[in-house]
């Protein structure tokens, strides 16, 4: 069998694999391989909702998914405009208890930099006409937030990394890497590639990467479900995305006047290889029975389509990003529960520094989520459900 050396190995091709394989060309590591088991953005990313919002848990969240925004805005628009808009994403509740938990993170949010305020419910109404606001008692809200496509970043990603020399192989499914001579293998549709730097960044199918290669660490994957709808009155393409901490349904909206929406994250484990990828119809229902009270109008909405993507969730919420214990030179950026898009450019271009310059500053940006942090140990773990604000006392937050 042929064997071929490269700078670097990445597995791979969803919005995280693409972006961090064109961070690491961008930086002139050299020759950069690339595997993805399908297509561009076939997994998790192209069944992503696409919300990006710096309403997120801890400050170390709200710069990398500020980092992610901006990047994804200067992509977009050199190479799909219509991929990234600013809309806005608004929280809201009409329970005391988490609308005091809601208040005390808008300080801390604002206390980070967060564009981000309490409105009172007729701005609401007037920034989203479906919503009846009566009986709410917080509501916050961030303008600056924005929805992306992110297929359509994904495939910009792949189409500008390979413009930088990255040799992409599809339909590359990678079982494990390997450490061969003091560097990392990958075998594929019958070559094997090796490398000083391995890169596992394949979504919820890492967990069994990582497992085959010898180093596991603890991910749980788990399924998740969302629709598009087509509500009697057309919803503006500005108009907000939001977070009913109520119902734990959230909605963004597309175009044609049509919304996607979804109600958050499964609670038990799943195999990627195995799961459901169509939408419910007890989801469906769910969806439905949520908007009722708060946005009656979108009750009966037409059902457009409705699917299932799975994501992978860790232990503390907080992605693995960095060097892998025990196997020098491999890496992984993966468990982003469920928030992979919000976060991927901007993690993306933290583990390359990481990588290409090694520096202790570099190691310092991504110490918040070093895979090592659990010492080893491979707690068991579910998914925890709900679109939070932090992980805490709270189950919403």
């Amino acid at each position: 069998m042929p064997t071929e050396r490269a700078d670097a190995l990445v597995v791979g091709g969803g919005i995280a694999g693409a972006s961090v394989a064109h961070a690491l060309a961008r930086r002139g590591l050299g020759r950069v391989v690339a595997l993805e088991a399908s297509t561009p953005a076939a997994g998790a990313t192209g069944r992503a909702a696409g919300i990006v919002s710096e309403q997120l848990w801890c400050r170390w969240d709200v710069e990398v998914v500020r980092e992610s925004k901006a990047a994804y805005a200067e992509l977009a628009a050199r190479t799909a405009p219509e991929a990234y808009r600013v809309n806005g994403f608004a929280r809201w509740t009409s329970d005391p208890q988490v609308a005091d938990a809601l208040r005390a993170r808008v300080a801390e949010l604002k206390s980070w930099g967060v564009d981000v305020r309490e409105i009172a419910p007729g701005e609401l109404e007037r920034l989203l006409p479906a919503v009846r606001a009566d009986g709410l008692v917080a509501i916050a809200y961030a303008p600056g937030d924005a929805v992306v496509a992110p297929t359509s970043l994904a495939e910009a990603y792949f189409a500008e990394g390979r413009r930088r020399g990255v040799e992409w192989s599809l339909a590359s499914p990678v079982d494990a890497v390997v450490r061969e001579g003091g560097r990392w293998a990958i075998t594929a549709r019958g070559r094997t590639t090796t490398a000083p730097v391995a890169v596992v960044a394949a979504g919820a199918w890492s967990k069994k990467v990582l497992a085959a290669s010898g180093f596991p660490l603890p991910l749980a994957p788990y399924r998740t479900q969302a629709a598009v709808l087509r509500p009697e009155e057309k919803v503006g393409e500005l108009a907000p995305s939001f977070d009913d901490l109520d119902t734990d349904v959230y909605a963004r909206p597309e175009e044609n006047g049509r919304i996607l929406a979804g109600d958050g994250t499964g609670k038990v484990e799943v195999d990627p290889d195995g799961y459901v990828p169509t939408g419910d119809e007890a989801f469906v229902e769910r969806l439905a029975e949520s908007f009722v009270d708060r946005l009656p109008g979108w009750s009966e909405a037409g059902l457009v389509r409705a699917w299932a993507g799975v994501c992978v969730s860790t232990p503390d919420r907080r992605p693995l990003v960095g060097a892998v214990p025990g196997a020098p030179g491999l890496y992984v950026l993966t468990g982003f529960n469920g928030f992979g898009v919000m976060r991927a450019a901007g993690a993306a271009e933290r583990l390359a520094a990481l990588i290409v310059d090694g520096s202790d500053a570099a190691r310092e940006r991504l110490a918040e989520v070093d895979p090592g942090r659990f010492g080893g140990r491979l707690p068991a773990f579910g998914p925890r459900d709900g679109f939070t604000l932090q992980a805490g006392e709270n189950p919403r937050f």
